[in-house]
């Protein structure tokens, strides 16, 4: 990334083994968290961390015309960076039946009760993610108010990446696929570091190691 000490390119693979287990014990945090508040299980599917080449990003979506949710919230302290939980535009549909205990198949669009429902889903997995990241770096931060937006995958990363005072060629994102309930659904979680963050935790895995 651009103005970072750290050259994506170059990041050695057990760093990012470090990193993939600190994401794994922030993303079964969030897990449990959710879980235990929202009465809708919900499980962590595969955590990894990844260099993601900047412009693959919205294919690993499915393509930049696809229509998806995304619930986006800022995360800053001493620690800092943005957060993003991308749905489907059909399986947050399906994702708000659920959450809001009517029958599968009832929602029809997202109205104003529906994205309430998918912002306290982004709130709660990013709030508890980082209350574990936290609790491993002995760092503080807090999640900013979630944004629900409902557009083409393209238009919702343009929209992160304009918030990005550093995008290079590649950004190092925390990834997991979420399943809700007894349905698999296609929801990821992505955690997209600061450089001064990335560092701070690169720093740690290599602790840890």
């Amino acid at each position: 990334m651009g103005g970072s000490g750290t050259n994506m390119n170059k990041m050695q693979e057990h760093v990012l083994k470090q990193l993939s287990v600190i994401a794994s014990q922030g993303f079964t945090n969030a897990a449990r968290g959710f879980s235990g508040m929202f009465g809708q299980e919900l499980t962590v599917v595969s955590p990894y961390v990844s260099a993601v080449p900047t412009r693959e990003v919205s294919n690993l979506l499915g393509g930049p015309e696809n229509d998806a949710v995304g619930i986006y919230l800022r995360f800053e302290g001493d620690l800092s960076g943005q957060m993003m939980l991308i749905v489907p535009y059909s399986e947050a549909l399906l994702m708000a039946d659920m959450l809001l205990e009517i029958p599968i198949g009832t929602s029809q669009r997202l109205g104003k009760m529906e994205r309430s429902a998918l912002a306290e889903v982004g709130n709660l997995t990013g709030s508890f993610f980082l209350n574990a990241i936290a609790e491993l770096t002995g760092s503080s931060a807090r999640p900013s108010p979630p944004a629900v937006m409902v557009d083409m995958v393209g238009a919702i990363l343009d929209v992160i990446f304009a918030t990005m005072v550093d995008v290079g060629e590649e950004v190092l994102m925390f990834q997991s696929a979420l399943s809700f309930g007894d349905r698999k659904t296609d929801a990821n979680f992505w955690v997209i570091p600061d450089s001064m963050t990335l560092e701070k935790l690169i720093n740690l895995g290599g602790n840890n190691g």
